[in-house]
């Protein structure tokens, strides 16, 4: 049996197809078009992971959406009713959301069929319950505390709950206006980030700042908390109050003042192409921390505390959703989904500022991740299937092997005098990690195209661009010269797991446990397979890989396991071997665009910057100096 899923209408639009409750094949429709962050409906999505499995749409006796027209009917209605302002802005949401009901309709026509020859039964799955299902369903817990942060979707901006077995219970939400994602956002804009999906710059540009501004922020965002509880601490007392009349679940609020969108003056543009997104912010914001920055002016040292003041407030709320979310579940599992899954510097302190134990954030967390979640709850919660599968890489779009990459190599070579100045040869799996490894070892930069397609926003292995983390200079290389972006940007390690505790402190040696609770002797580094949490590097560290280690001493790292990408985990070993250092530069294959998924889009990004190096699975193109 087969389920479909698809998120639509909106930015990250994606698709993703299980078969008797296992996924076969998953990707965001940008990886396809090539536009980042493509929102729409994803047609080619869709064909993709049909064409993978070998069947027709006629094959899928389900199909799930993560958007649902109808949750939070009432609350929605009742806001229009109190915020007249604000029905402009609601009534283009409902228009968008309308486009749901003409889904079969859309599928059809971009399959070229008629409607009456798809027999698969739709469903409508609110945002942040597929959200939820996403963590959950493909997590290896058994039983698990859901959490669900974001912008907005369905009228709410964060949900939580508890998953055993194969059902959900959801135990709370918050709604509209109310969204730490919004806050975040605005921020981002006010720094002078106008792209979708900028905040991980913020993130970057803390690490530079201090949080000078926290003041400000806790005027910006209403932080509720227990009677006697410090507003600054973020361990596990500080929970909110539960009795609190705040839309926020006693948690938060957000002082409308300084926002446009509950006002009706927030523009959203999601469909046929890159997302874009007005103004949040209100002049209020300026008055408060002054003047916002062009996007081409100087960053100053103010700017950078900023962005550190306003990283700290989110993590003041999100800890206090963790600990609410604790005290009412019990569990030590957490499964985390949502826009604010990928703050890796937040979820790389869960377990210092959290009584949680163990974490499963899937790679694809933001919203993309919703057709995961939407197919899999239909699979489990509604369809009442066994869980059995879990999600331990995310290797799941396209593949391409050594006959299609040779024919289009030779294509380009005839075409190209840059690649017919290259060395290329086709070598087999030992020399190829080998000779890889020691032009690594020699400070070459290697564009690195095996296997499928990664799933979710981080290069894992499979399209990478990799470099000598040893090196001081090739931060600054990697920035100017191959990825042509901000000298602030930090690039990510991927390690041995063998050796993780050799270079990084175990994020559990210095938690924060409630009074009465004793946490047991936690045994071995917990792995991070998808590059979403950011952890210290030990002091003595640092100096052996500082193109790796950011500005406050940490790396986002990715732990690589031999048994879930043994050419990825040679390769690094061998350069081991060569230098000593089980550790490999990685950053994503691509020079601001999507991450590349054919191999002529690596030939492209190979040929546009001055990347060394390009492996295309057995192929190694040397570039002549």
């Amino acid at each position: 049996m087969y389920v479909l899923g698809i998120n639509a209408y909106h930015a990250d639009s994606a698709a993703c197809l299980i078969k008797d409750g296992k996924l076969v094949a998953a990707i965001e429709e940008e990886r396809i078009r090539r536009v980042k962050h493509w929102a729409g409906f994803p047609s080619e999505s869709i064909k993709f992971c049909l064409d993978f499995a070998g069947i027709r749409i006629q094959d899928v006796s389900h199909i799930a959406l993560n958007r649902d027209p109808k949750a939070n009917y009432w609350k929605k209605i009742w806001f229009v009713l109190k915020n007249l302002p604000s029905f402009r802005s609601l009534w283009n949401r409902f228009v968008n959301k309308r486009k749901v009901v003409g889904v079969k309709e859309e599928l059809a026509k971009a399959l070229g069929i008629k409607e009456s020859q798809i027999s698969a039964k739709f469903y409508n799955i609110s945002h942040h319950l597929a959200h939820l299902a996403s963590a959950f369903f493909v997590s290896p817990f058994e039983e698990a505390a859901l959490l669900s942060v974001d912008g907005m979707g369905d009228f709410s901006s964060a949900m939580w709950g508890v998953g055993e077995g194969n059902k959900m219970k959801i135990l709370g939400e918050i709604n509209y206006p109310d969204s730490i994602g919004f806050f975040y956002t605005a921020i981002t804009q006010f720094l002078g980030f106008w792209k979708f999906g900028d905040e991980y710059k913020v993130m970057g540009l803390a690490a530079f700042g201090k949080p000078k501004y926290l003041k400000e922020m806790r005027e910006i965002v209403r932080i509720k908390l227990d009677r006697g509880s410090s507003a600054t601490g973020l361990g596990a007392n500080n929970l909110a109050a539960e009795q609190s009349r705040s839309a926020a679940a006693g948690i938060f609020e957000l002082s409308q003042e300084y926002f446009l969108h509950a006002k009706g003056e927030v523009k959203m543009a999601w469909e046929g192409g890159y997302p874009e997104l007005s103004k949040l912010y209100s002049n209020k914001l300026e008055d408060l921390l002054g003047p916002s920055r062009e996007e081409s002016a100087e960053l100053t040292q103010k700017h950078k505390d900023i962005a550190a003041s306003a990283q700290a407030i989110y993590e003041e709320v999100f800890f206090a959703l963790l600990n609410k979310l604790h005290k009412e579940t019990r569990s030590t599992n957490l499964c985390f989904a949502g826009g604010t899954a990928q703050n890796s510097l937040a979820n790389g302190q869960i377990f210092k500022n959290s009584p949680f134990k163990e974490v499963f954030i899937q790679p694809a967390g933001y919203d993309a991740g919703g057709a995961l979640g939407a197919a899999f709850y239909v699979w489990n919660q509604i369809l009442n299937k066994e869980r059995n599968f879990t999600m331990v890489h995310s290797y799941w779009g396209p593949e391409y092997h050594n006959g299609e990459i040779k024919s289009i190599l030779d294509a380009n070579i005839r075409t190209s005098q840059v690649l017919r100045t290259c060395d290329v040869q086709e070598l087999g799996e030992t020399m190829l990690i080998q000779k890889t490894a020691q032009l690594l070892a020699e400070g070459k930069i290697v564009g690195w195209f095996q296997g499928r397609t990664e799933w979710g926003p981080r290069a894992l292995g499979n399209r990478s661009i990799l470099a000598n983390p040893a090196r001081p200079d090739m931060k600054d290389i990697l920035n100017l010269k191959i990825k042509k972006r901000e000298s602030f940007r930090p690039f990510a390690p991927s390690i041995l797991e063998e050796y993780v505790s050799d270079y990084f402190l175990d994020p559990r040696g210095a938690e924060v446990v409630p009074p009465g609770e004793v946490r047991p002797l936690q045994i071995g580094f917990p792995a991070v397979p998808f590059m979403e949490k950011v952890y210290t590097i030990k002091p003595e560290m640092r100096a052996k890989i500082p193109a790796v280690t950011h500005a406050d001493g940490t790396g986002r790292l990715q732990t690589v396991s031999k048994k879930e990408n043994p050419l990825y985990w040679q390769l690094i070993d061998a350069f081991r071997q060569i230098t000593g250092v089980p550790i490999l530069l990685n950053t994503s294959f691509n020079e601001n665009e999507p991450i590349v998924n054919k191999p002529q889009e690596a030939i492209d990004c190979f040929l546009r910057t001055k990347m060394d190096v390009l492996v295309l699975e057995n192929f190694i193109l040397v570039r002549e100096i």
